[in-house]
């Protein structure tokens, strides 16, 4: 959470309810490009917090491509403790982040203050490793793990927060590592200095070490006036353990603050510390709350949570949260059809070859099929849903809307509905006499779909 400061108050707009729906209240924080307020849930009555973030000010700064990744990656992390994204909105001007509101603040607050217990900052590091562990396998990467970004609730119980700087595994390069130098000095992993590459996973678990060290020691592992200093601290791993940490503590911080990150502790085996093990319980992600199963990669093996499914509508299009340019490609057609995505994604491919389109796999799953003569690019994309059922993302990447329209209504859209309806009701190009045959569906009053032929 942003540090409170002075700040213009509330535009007339903010002043009144929000979308009429969420009524906005006192300032909590502000930073260069966004403000924090409180505000209440008219319907439920429930407290939130209401980050509004400028698009004007993201303008030249090359951080919107930050914001889209935390909403992304924020409506994918369903865990108790991690700070719950609830929605986003937007106007022309703004993009709103309604989340949980969390009352205790900052923990950086309350360890300013004086130092904790080890078996208060062990129950504080239990919950943040099992956010962390959480995170990571989904294949998000925190990157910025410090008190200032770790809040208590009400209840005493910690909360990870801020993910503006967080990577996904698709960011990766092909030497299986990340590159972008991001973090907090005093907080950041050696490796990261280094300027090498480093592991993300391995760079937060570093991070969890001086957390837990601030937490019990009361003080940075690694400080200096002199950044470059700190830094060359950092890079020997030069720390020293207070006299009143328990030896298992001390052997525990070493393993978190190994400098090499081939033998540093991973999250795993700090389960079979002797120190971490003392106490620790497994605390389970809310998942089963949403009723889905929850993945954050792409193609055939991602299964939809209902945040992404409600993204595919053009109100809630990303994009559209930072550009009113709709020009270039085309939001595209999509469809619900029962199968597995790489049937789907198969299909499609078949359709193109045989329209003698140049087909081009993609890494992540789905297919691109493009005319010989440029005159026409789509992608497929197929997501698992429940119950054996894909959503199929079809978009124009060049090309007509008209061609685009045609190729989809004409050659794709049939096949798939092939999946959808069985071979008895859908249909593709007519062969009889030459003659195309177009179908259309109609839903009788028994619910049963059934063809009718126009000619």
């Amino acid at each position: 959470m942003p540090e409170i400061e002075e700040h213009s108050p509330p535009s007339a707009t903010e002043q009144t309810a929000l979308f009429g729906k969420y009524d906005l209240g006192r300032l909590l924080g502000c930073g260069a490009f966004a403000k924090v307020y409180h505000a209440r849930n008219l319907e439920s009555g429930q407290s939130v917090a209401v980050k509004i973030i400028c698009k004007k000010k993201l303008q030249g700064t090359g951080l919107a491509g930050n914001v889209k990744r935390e909403i992304s990656i924020m409506s994918r992390l369903h865990h108790p403790h991690i700070v719950k994204l609830h929605e986003v909105l937007a106007t022309k001007t703004k993009i709103f982040f309604v989340m949980e509101f969390i009352k205790g603040g900052e923990l950086f607050a309350r360890v300013s203050k004086a130092r904790f217990s080890e078996d208060l900052s062990r129950r504080f590091f239990h919950q943040l490793i099992s956010a962390v562990g959480y995170c990571h396998s989904r294949g998000v990467f925190h990157r910025d793990l410090k008190p200032e970004n770790l809040l208590l609730d009400e209840h005493g119980n910690l909360k990870v927060s801020d993910f503006g700087l967080s990577a996904l595994r698709d960011q990766i390069h092909p030497d299986g590592l990340l590159h972008t130098l991001c973090g907090t000095p005093a907080y950041v992993a050696p490796e990261i200095l280094s300027k090498r590459g480093y592991d993300g996973a391995k760079v937060d678990v570093w991070s969890c070490g001086v957390v837990l060290f601030v937490l019990t020691a009361g003080y940075l592992p690694f400080n200096d006036p002199n950044l470059m200093v700190m830094y060359n601290k950092i890079y020997r791993g030069e720390f020293r353990c207070p006299r009143w940490m328990s030896p298992d503590l001390k052997r525990f911080l070493r393993k978190l603050l190994d400098v090499n990150p081939n033998t540093r502790i991973t999250v795993d085996e700090m389960k079979e510390d002797p120190w971490f093990r003392k106490g620790y319980k497994e605390i389970k992600p809310c998942e089963e709350d949403y009723g889905l199963d929850i993945g954050l990669g792409v193609g055939p093996n991602k299964v939809l949570n209902a945040f992404d499914i409600v993204t595919f509508s053009p109100g809630l299009d990303l994009s559209g949260l930072f550009s009113d340019d709709r020009s270039g490609s085309s939001r595209g057609e999509w469809l619900v059809v029962r199968g597995l995505p790489e049937e789907i994604v198969e299909m499609a491919e078949e359709v193109g070859v045989a329209q003698g389109m140049v087909v081009r796999w993609k890494k992540e799953g789905g297919v691109e099929l493009g005319e010989m003569k440029g005159d026409l690019e789509i992608g497929v994309e197929a997501y698992r849903l429940p119950a054996e059922m894909v959503l199929v993302e079809v978009k124009k990447r060049f090309g007509n809307d008209i061609i685009f329209k045609e190729f989809w209504e004409n050659k794709l859209k049939p096949r798939f509905l092939l999946l959808r309806f069985g071979s008895d009701v859908a249909t593709t190009s007519s062969q009889h006499s030459g003659k195309p045959e177009s179908s259309v569906f109609k839903l009788t009053k028994e619910k049963q779909w059934i063809k009718s032929d126009l000619r």
